[in-house]
């Protein structure tokens, strides 16, 4: 019976079949396919790559737009993918390509179709936490940035308010769009998918070398290989603009890993993540960036304290005794040697150097309590206003770039951020039934808490993917105590109508 011809395959041969002879046969079409060709084939001689790009959009970018707009869970997995990618892809290309401009389309598309839902549903209760009202706060002060009267340029605040305030936006879009804990599954299974093609680079680039492109686009910044060729090693950066940004995402997949084997898994998938996260930890080391290697015990700390048990204290201690015995050995490997001065700041000149820093710009920011303006250090400040004092300054710290441009007021929002999502976070994991959700929960309290100490030392949420990720994680944790809810009310009803049944 299962081998049997259905209807709809007959129909579909006879759609195909009519379409090709009858429709494609038709002079009007055939004239058409021979326009459309000539075309192309213009385009692609006068305008060589770029109008290449332009065919490819035409035929190929239109459905993709309407599958983001209307299928948002395509779009949610296609707008992470393109995060972890948009800093590879840009090495194909010329250096005028606009790549940046692909992700925020891709933002503009889910927001978009997120109104478009809402507009039907009309449905406020999703944001009706802490959590939602501390971001809007936070998305208002960056707004308001943009009249700040120290600003030397309004440029600057535009470009960078696309990758550090719209981005805000997608926390609303994942909160409503992410409706089942199959999707999430989906988004779990993506993310340390997207983090071991990027591990698997930067074992590439270290054990193999760099591909003929990868080379190019590193040897043609001096600047930028001057600063990562450190005591005679590369420091790599696999699909990623920079080392940090792979090192934390090797951070923040292996914490992932960790947690999920503790839920109730089958015993070879768990042996799998175990692998995973002991790869992720491994090529991690490739960056050479020490800020990485305090996150994983940072983070187990926490891990300890929330889930306190004999299994989790005896990994703890297990895990602690071999950190010490890594930190103390004497060895002649760089990477490792690297890794013990991450745990002995004052004797790293890098450290003392920000320390210094720090210290210098401390009057400025006490002296600006809104600050000199969003973007005005950074990238966008030298080519902005490259005479201003602050586009000289390097902040390192991405709590220190806060500072600067949003004053400490600002800072006060931000840390204030981070406190609310992680307390509301806590809250949701003790509070929480379901025993899968309550692991998903607490994968997600880990990455946030490894990005609030990694932000110390680093820039740790400015760039894709880790600024997606950041607002993925704390919309994962909303999203949970909300399934969590639904089931508990669905138990509830369910009971009491057996109750009523019986009586």
């Amino acid at each position: 019976m299962r081998n049997e011809p259905t209807g709809n395959t007959e129909i579909k041969q006879n759609f195909w079949k009519a379409l090709l002879i009858q429709k494609f046969s038709h002079p009007f079409a055939l004239f058409f396919l021979v326009i459309t060709s000539l075309v192309i084939s213009f385009l692609t001689y006068k305008l060589g790559f770029i109008g290449i790009g332009a065919v490819f959009v035409m035929t190929m970018g239109l459905p993709i737009v309407f599958a983001v707009t209307v299928y948002p869970e395509f779009g949610i997995c296609a707008f992470i993918t393109g995060a972890f990618f948009i800093s590879y892809i840009a090495e194909f290309l010329p250096s005028g390509v606009p790549i940046g401009t692909l992700m925020d389309v891709t933002t503009y598309l889910l927001i978009f179709g997120f109104f478009i839902k809402q507009r039907t549903e009309q449905n406020w209760t999703y944001f009706k936490n802490p959590i939602s009202y501390m971001i809007l706060v936070w998305l208002a002060y960056n707004m308001f940035e943009f009249v700040n009267p120290a600003a030397a340029s309004r440029l600057a605040w535009i470009y960078t308010v696309r990758t550090v305030g719209f981005i805000m936006l997608m926390y609303f879009v994942f909160v409503y769009q992410i409706r089942t804990v199959k999707f999430i599954k989906t988004l779990l299974k993506l993310w340390i998918l997207l983090d071991i093609l990027a591990g698997i680079s930067a074992f590439q680039q270290e054990n193999i070398g760099f591909f003929p492109f990868e080379r190019r686009s590193l040897y043609s910044d001096p600047l930028r290989v001057s600063l990562l060729f450190i005591n005679g090693h590369m420091r790599k950066f696999a699909i990623f603009s920079d080392p940090v940004t792979f090192s934390y995402n090797m951070v923040i997949g292996a914490l992932l890993c960790i947690v999920l084997i503790m839920g109730k898994l089958p015993v070879k998938r768990k042996v799998l993540l175990g692998f995973i996260a002991a790869f992720f930890l491994y090529v991690m080391l490739y960056s050479g960036t020490r800020a990485a290697y305090v996150l994983v015990p940072g983070a187990l700390s926490m891990l300890a304290v929330l889930n306190f048990n004999k299994r989790v204290l005896f990994f703890t201690l297990v895990a602690g005794g071999m950190l010490g015995i890594l930190i103390v050995m004497p060895t002649s490997n760089p990477l490792i040697k690297r890794f013990q001065t991450a745990f002995n700041p004052s004797d790293d000149a890098s450290y003392n150097v920000r320390a210094e820093n720090q210290k210098r710009i401390k009057p400025y920011i006490l002296s600006h309590p809104i600050g000199g303006g969003l973007g005005s250090v950074g990238v966008w400040g030298r080519k902005f206003s490259p005479n201003s004092m602050l586009a000289k300054f390097p902040p390192d710290s991405g709590y220190v770039r806060v500072a600067v441009e949003m004053g400490w007021i600002g800072l006060i929002l931000f840390c204030t951020l981070f406190f609310v999502v992680l307390k509301t976070g806590i809250n949701f994991y003790f509070s929480i039934k379901n025993s899968e959700l309550k692991n998903y929960c607490l994968a997600m309290l880990l990455i946030l808490f490894a990005f609030n100490i990694g932000n110390f030392p680093q820039q740790a949420i400015v760039q894709y993917p880790s600024n997606i990720l950041f607002y993925l994680a704390i919309s994962i944790l909303v999203v949970c105590k909300r399934l969590d809810n639904q089931e508990q009310e669905q138990f509830k009803k369910n009971s009491s109508t057996g109750a009523i049944l019986i009586h």
